[in-house]
């Protein structure tokens, strides 16, 4: 039987934000790398197995509580970073996730827009 492999639906914003996790049989803290509307990447001092159910808090920036992910599958690892598929969010989670990525995007979009600006009058 072959596998598919793991392709990612959703772009990933690029952020730095501590964040705890915990399994069954594992609880660790780390730094979430990035984050999109359906997932994840964390990079920890501990490794976990690919395939595992989690729970993940997020401490993102300027917010007073943790973002809850009740449930999540860990779909890749590679050594001591993994990344984590959401599965299950709270109404209220899912919806500072998406304040959170709608202002990621904007701030994407303000980047290229003034790039391209840049270019535009080197070329002049």
């Amino acid at each position: 039987m072959a596998f598919l492999p793991y392709s990612r639906i959703y772009h990933r914003f690029t952020l730095s934000c501590p964040v705890v996790f915990g399994g069954a049989p594992f609880v660790g803290e780390g730094l979430l790398t990035n984050l999109s509307m359906m997932g994840c990447s964390v990079m920890c001092d501990r490794e976990v197995l690919c395939g595992s159910t989690v729970r993940v808090s997020v401490l993102l920036p300027n917010q007073p509580r943790a973002l809850s992910i009740d449930l999540g599958t860990i779909k890749w690892v590679q050594g001591h970073q993994f990344g984590v598929e959401f599965l299950r969010l709270p109404v209220e989670a899912r919806q500072r996730l998406n304040s959170t990525l709608r202002n990621e995007l904007i701030g994407f979009l303000k980047g290229r827009s003034g790039r391209r600006e840049a270019v535009g009058l080197a070329q002049e």
